[in-house]
């Protein structure tokens, strides 16, 4: 087992995104001192030569790749080619860098997404490839299933430590709050405060409301990527969730509470569900020691909250 020191260089790619964001503020709290970030405007990962560079000259010994183009899904559907080979090129680029130049770790973070759209459930990590993926987030699933399949391939080819995991539905206080861009919750935050606040009589939700999801907190994830650096060394990937899904309509309710909006939802059934369902089997992860800790309500309070701290909030 690979023993990281408080001292190490980390270099956490996408350190001013959701996911990132939350690690590099774990890795303070876990008294981890050497962190290294780059902003875009600093590093374009979709520049090979550029990231080259970068890796050659930091010299990081541990990597966590949180850089991704990513969406809610009505950017998977609007934008596939663009989700496929931007996360493609950013992946390859990073991933290879960081083998070229001897890290003695890699964590890559991937997306339940990849797993098939009928997939049985609760999903097991044994379960990927096994049928066809969601239509409505191919682009994304295949180049997270390369990410997967390319660390794993490295870590039996030339004996490095390159693991990955596979999260959940992914949110919280650092969330992307877009109603056009943002994921699920992020996205019905904002619309359901915007109709609070503007009196509407109506919010309307994509799909039935029939789908079921499960969600994690971004402060939960962070905790499980620390665990999974300081604890674990095969090259198998592993499932990180809550273990627990929720309906899309319940979902809707439940932030309809949180924000106190007393309208109607109206689920628009012209526009996709998406997968029926997506709830990860967490078995291998918490046999290792680690289990989420931030129950989905206390979560959602968390988020509205940095939302409405956010200076462009409406009142």
């Amino acid at each position: 087992m690979i023993i990281m020191e408080k001292d190490s260089k980390i270099y956490i790619a996408g350190h001013a995104g959701l996911v990132g964001s939350a690690i590099l503020k774990a890795l303070k709290k876990h008294g981890y001192t050497n962190s290294i970030t780059r902003t875009h405007a600093e590093l374009d990962l979709k520049d090979a030569h550029a990231t080259d560079a970068f890796f050659e000259s930091e010299r990081p010994e541990y990597v966590i790749l949180a850089a991704a183009r990513a969406g809610g899904i009505r950017e998977s559907i609007t934008y596939p080619t663009e989700f496929l080979l931007e996360n493609l090129v950013i992946q390859n680029n990073v991933i290879w860098a960081a083998h070229k130049n001897k890290v003695k770790k890699f964590l890559f973070i991937a997306s339940s997404c990849m797993y098939p759209r009928d997939c049985p459930q609760p999903m097991k990590e044994e379960y990927l490839m096994t049928g066809p993926l969601e239509p409505t987030n191919e682009g994304y699933a295949i180049a997270k299933i390369a990410g997967v399949k390319l660390c794993e391939y490295i870590s039996t080819q030339f004996g490095d430590s390159f693991i990955s995991c596979i999260p959940c539905n992914i949110y919280g206080e650092g969330d992307y709050f877009d109603t056009l861009r943002g994921h699920v919750i992020g996205s019905l935050m904002v619309r359901m405060h915007e109709a609070k606040t503007t009196n509407a009589k109506t919010v309307s939700v994509w799909g039935t409301g029939n789908a079921r999801r499960e969600f994690l907190f971004d402060e939960d994830l962070a905790e499980a990527i620390i665990h999974l650096l300081e604890r674990y060394d095969k090259k198998e990937f592993l499932n990180v969730g809550s273990g627990v899904d929720i309906s899309i309509k319940e979902l809707a309710e439940l932030m309809k509470k949180i924000v106190g909006y007393e309208g109607d939802l109206v689920f628009d059934t012209s526009k996709p569900d998406g997968m029926p369902q997506k709830l990860l089997d967490v078995t291998k992860i918490e046999s290792h020691g680690w289990k989420h800790k931030v129950a989905l309500e206390e979560g959602l309070k968390r988020s509205y909250a940095a939302y409405r701290a956010k200076p462009t909030t409406l009142a």
